[in-house]
């Protein structure tokens, strides 16, 4: 049956939601790693303040690391709930891990909003943070294996809606800072709004989430998956012996495991026979390491890096307040989202090229180019690239191959394997993704020591 038989996406509702829902997956971590001017404001010691008013004061140990424990806080989590994401699925159904992750972020978010009145010292207060992290980096990473397991119900075009609101999320909340910079010129009660705009995101995706089992389109998919489901279990049985025979019949095969004889065409893959991981490993290895890599450059010096970067043009003016959300979180998410979407007007170089393995290498590059920058405090290297227009071009160059081969990896890792391997595929490079992210954020630490 194709989907002109069934029902049609009115108005383009089913693919609005899983846009919403896709945006709510990456939205809560972006809005905590934006606002890290309010959580390292609040982290300093205001007795220790009044004592050095007329003198430059050092950085306290939390705010100078600050960066690198919220990306560890976050990307540890999302390493270990997408591996439990397997055993999660089997045993919590759909709806409660969907619904149920939006409203504990939901609820997190709100808490945040509230503790921006609360008086707190430094030491609790970062506590109080990363736990906060933790939480919404673990439900996220249910929700988003969850989402990409509903959006397998769909045809593979409703795949591309979670993509765009993730790859948006971003951006999203780099605008939102923006805004809450220019109406409240950086005081503490102007994060009310901004966390208060997130908790009012997670609730429209919540919205959506309900909603969704109620239109046609989506209904009519999954009903069908189900029916196709029972249909298949039910001629197994049949089919079964057939197939055992045909494996012991001797007939010359394809190329690509096809036994053939004459006319008909009888595959030689068992249904009942699970993939094994470590075969479909040994086939993408060089595909799964290269996403590995990326992500673990990426991770190692954004933000730790590249947020403590200081401004030479925006001294005593407005943008020494906007440099850091415009040229650092603003720049690298549209970029990385341009370098996404240029995947699909061309995907060079091809699936078995060595050069893809090779650009991914080069991009170690920007770790010593982000290091020279002007980032401070810094201890042991020099400043080798101070004005503010050398780091903006690193940026945009940084992104931009960050969402290209990223992307071009993930893309491709499927296509080196079989198609019933394909699903396992997937969640092999998901694996190392999540991987990169925390490798990255360990390696971080030592990249910032190294200033």
């Amino acid at each position: 049956m194709t989907a002109r038989d069934g029902p049609q996406d009115r108005y383009k509702a089913v693919w609005l939601i899983f846009f919403i829902l896709g945006l709510g997956t990456l939205l809560p971590w972006n809005f905590f790693m934006t606002a890290r001017e309010y959580f390292i404001g609040r982290l300093k010691d205001q007795e220790e303040m009044s004592h050095v008013r007329n003198q430059t004061s050092q950085p306290s140990y939390l705010e100078s690391m600050f960066d690198n424990f919220m990306t560890l806080c976050a990307m540890v989590p999302l390493l270990i709930f997408t591996c439990l994401n397997s055993f999660i699925h089997q045993r919590i159904p759909q709806q409660i891990r969907i619904s149920g992750s939006l409203v504990a972020i939901g609820l997190v978010f709100l808490v945040t909003a509230i503790m921006v009145k609360v008086p707190m010292d430094p030491l609790p207060f970062f506590v109080f943070t990363m736990i906060c992290i933790v939480f919404i980096n673990s439900f996220g990473a249910i929700l988003q294996g969850s989402l990409f397991g509903l959006a397998g119900l769909l045809p593979a075009s409703y795949t591309a809606p979670i993509m765009s609101g993730q790859g948006l999320a971003g951006t999203f909340a780099a605008l939102a800072m923006i805004f809450s910079i220019a109406i409240g010129a950086q005081q503490p009660e102007s994060f009310i709004g901004y966390f208060t705009t997130a908790c009012v995101a997670i609730v429209l995706a919540i919205f959506s989430y309900v909603i969704l089992p109620r239109m046609d389109f989506f209904r009519y998919y999954s009903m069908k998956d189900k029916t196709e489901y029972r249909v298949y279990n039910a001629e197994l049985e049949t089919k079964r012996d057939l197939i055992k025979k045909a494996l012991f019949v001797s007939l010359p095969a394809d190329e690509n495991g096809m036994e053939q004889n004459n006319s008909k065409v009888i595959p030689i893959h068992n249904p009942d026979e699970k993939p094994s991981v470590i075969a479909i490993f040994k086939k993408l290895w060089v595909m799964a390491l290269s996403v590995c890599f990326v992500f673990t450059v990426t991770i190692g010096i954004f933000p730790a890096i590249t947020a403590k970067v200081s401004t030479v043009l925006g001294k005593g003016n407005t943008w020494g307040l906007y440099f850091i959300p415009v040229s650092c979180f603003l720049l690298f998410n549209v970029f990385d989202w341009t370098g996404r979407s240029l995947t699909a007007l061309f995907t060079w170089p091809g699936k078995d090229s060595c050069l893809l393995p090779a650009m991914v290498v080069l991009r170690v590059i920007f770790v010593p180019l982000f290091m020279l920058c002007n980032v401070q405090p810094r201890y042991y290297l020099p400043v080798v690239f101070s004005h503010d227009a050398w780091y903006i071009i690193f940026m945009i160059f940084f992104s931009i191959s960050n969402g290209y081969l990223a992307s071009l990896c993930m893309c491709f890792g499927p296509k080196k394997v079989l198609v019933h391997e394909a699903e396992t595929a997937g969640a092999v490079m998901a694996f190392f993704l999540s991987l990169g992210l925390a490798l990255g954020a360990a390696v971080s630490f030592l990249f910032r020591i190294l200033i």
